[in-house]
């Protein structure tokens, strides 16, 4: 492999940091992450060398599609990511990771791709799209409920040239990891008269990844919807929130037959959802 040489200035003191700490131990407490030197063979005298050559451009990173990435308590969940990377040269390699902490110091959860290197499909002779795979083990890296939410995302990209000029930015983005939610909806009695009380209920769960169980979600909005026996769509009756438990309840009056469910919309760390609606016959 040729002698790696620049490095983007903008993550150039990060790697260099990174580098005064052994690979197989913890930052400052903290997991520790790859370094620009590990991923494309480094050494700590071209880290610290000036950065004036020609370095990659990288642009159109995404993750996941752009969705968020969402995990229950237990199950692996594989995602890809990608960017795409120019250089006069030409790109040989690519490199993008997730990690949750405050800073590069204080990492408390780390994603890194499955692949030892990118599958890189050249555009032309200077750009190419480079994509790999990231594997998230709920049961084994989701430890904590704090790691939901906001996630930093590392891009990087190395040239072919003879230099092997690399761009690497540790804080090029974020995505969004989210606790699995799940709902259910119940409407009673059925069958029920025409003008009578309907009773509708639910429960609003998340995982929670310190117990691996699945918690009522609290003081939640939720909205109650219905939709007509030969209808397609459902519209908003009323917004009810959750109980200290994640339950649901209220009343409604029968009218015609159709089907009830309850529907989140969500929040920073937790995902949509509907509940599967649940049929009532009015006679």
């Amino acid at each position: 492999m040729r002698i790696r040489a620049t490095v983007a200035a903008a993550s150039c003191a990060l790697a260099l940091s990174a580098l005064a700490v052994p690979a197989a131990q913890a930052t400052d407490g903290g997991l520790h992450k790859t370094t620009a030197a590990e991923r494309f063979g480094l050494s700590r005298s071209t880290m610290s060398a000036a950065a004036d050559e020609e370095q990659p451009v990288v642009s159109n990173v995404k993750v996941n599609g752009g969705k968020s990435i969402v995990a229950g308590t237990t199950g692996r969940t594989t995602f890809t990511v990608s960017l795409t990377a120019s250089h006069s040269a030409g790109i040989e390699d690519a490199y993008i990771d997730l990690w949750h902490g405050r800073d590069r110091a204080h990492i408390d959860g780390v994603f890194a791709p499955n692949e030892q290197s990118a599958t890189c499909t050249a555009v032309n002779d200077t750009t190419s799209n480079c994509k790999l795979t990231i594997t998230v083990d709920a049961g084994r890296e989701l430890y904590m409920n704090t790691l939901a939410g906001t996630w930093h995302v590392t891009a990087a990209a190395i040239a072919a040239d003879e230099a092997g000029s690399i761009y690497w930015n540790d804080t090029y983005g974020t995505h969004r990891l989210q606790r699995l939610s799940k709902l259910t909806a119940n409407a009673a009695p059925e069958p029920v008269k025409k003008g009578k009380t309907i009773t509708v209920t639910g429960k609003l769960t998340r995982a929670n990844w310190e117990t691996r169980a699945y918690a009522g979600y609290s003081t939640q909005p939720v909205k109650l919807q219905f939709r007509k026996k030969d209808s397609d769509t459902y519209t908003t009756v009323k917004t009810v929130k959750t109980n200290t438990k994640g339950d649901l309840k209220t009343t409604v009056t029968a009218t015609v037959d159709g089907f009830f469910r309850w529907s989140f919309a969500g929040t920073s760390t937790t995902p949509a959802v509907n509940a599967a609606g649940d049929f009532i016959d009015v006679r």
